[in-house]
């Protein structure tokens, strides 16, 4: 799934002023919902590891890649990537509480 985060999204003037940066929870945002597209709503969650490695700035394309991670027993958990071309600029999981 892709996504391009408006240059006039209402959180960006805060973070930061006269250098905005898309702020992870967004990125996070956006990686529910291409799960919630594939699966579903997602209800309770947890976020076992998210780690952002690059910035994304307002205006540019991202893609999140998911992989469902299946162990038995457990509650469906998702490992994401999030891209922007071959960049990574986030991965992690998420795991139905």
């Amino acid at each position: 799934m892709s996504f391009v985060i408006d240059p006039s999204h209402p959180s960006l003037p805060g973070h930061f002023p006269g250098a905005p940066v898309v702020p992870g929870v967004l990125v996070l945002e956006q990686v529910f919902a291409a799960i919630e597209a594939a699966h579903g709503p997602l209800g309770a969650i947890r976020l076992p590891q998210v780690k952002f490695v690059q910035p994304l700035l307002p205006g540019e394309q991202a893609d999140v890649e998911l992989a469902e991670v299946a162990i038995e027993g457990e509650a469906p958990r998702w490992r994401f990537r999030v891209l922007r071309g071959d960049a990574l600029i986030a991965s992690g999981e998420v795991a139905s509480a």
